[in-house]
């Protein structure tokens, strides 16, 4: 895979984990709410224990979402009880609401991962950019608004809206579609190996695997980057 290749015009992006720090802010929210409902209270000493356990959790969920395994409402459901539940929590004294603050909350923090914008400013002065995420539309929304990103996007798509998630080839082609694209011209930039590379891949687009925690890159993934700022050099 050539990346220099001048045959690109448009470059799609994965939001979450790959320009919003979603981890990051997710530690933010949950750094509050561990304060808010008092959860030392009901025997839990450490919140960077609850975060860790919770972040393992969603990550978990996401991924079965990611491929249609379990629904919008199962994943937020069940990525707290299980975290209180596995850290020893009662069931009957689980907070009540704390995924409703958490998703109403969350979402308006505004960390994105290093050099995000100038990247951005940098990209769209050479290609048309789009957003492809597998969140949910109201947190997406809320995420591109508060972090003031959404000028550098064409077109934003959103599973939630196509009714399909990445990996599926149809949301691939939907993004072309209604960003008046071809997929030898169209290059996906993900953190997902399976949603964002993959599904890219097998639809026959090239893809950059975004890794910034540093995994293996498997086989079949042809180009990686561990931070943002190196696709200036690259595009």
């Amino acid at each position: 895979m050539n990346i220099r290749n001048p045959k690109y015009k448009h470059i799609f992006f994965d939001l979450d984990h790959t320009i919003w720090d979603f981890d990051k802010n997710a530690e933010e929210t949950l750094h509050e709410l561990f304060i808010i409902h008092k959860l030392k209270d009901i025997g839990l000493d450490s919140a960077e224990l609850f975060i860790e356990t919770y972040t393992r959790n969603n990550h978990k969920l996401w991924a079965q979402y990611h491929v249609g395994a379990i629904t919008k409402d199962y994943l937020r459901e069940a990525r707290f009880r299980t975290t209180f539940l596995e850290l020893g929590v009662e069931p009957n004294v689980i907070p009540i609401g704390f995924e409703d603050e958490y998703v109403k909350l969350c979402p308006t923090k505004t960390n994105l991962f290093p050099d995000a914008h100038e990247v951005l400013t940098y990209l769209k002065s050479k290609y048309v950019l789009h957003l492809i995420s597998n969140g949910f539309k109201e947190s997406t929304e809320i995420k591109i608004a508060g972090s003031r990103i959404g000028d550098y996007f064409d077109q934003v798509i959103i599973s939630e809206n196509v009714g399909v998630n990445k990996p599926d080839p149809a949301i691939f082609q939907h993004a072309l579609d209604v960003a008046g694209a071809r997929k030898e011209e169209s290059l996906m930039i993900g953190d997902s190996i399976e949603a964002d590379i993959r599904g890219a891949l097998g639809f026959g687009m090239d893809a950059i695997f975004f890794n910034a925690l540093g995994v293996e890159k498997p086989d079949d993934v042809p180009v990686e980057i561990y931070g943002l700022k190196e696709l200036m050099g690259m595009l």
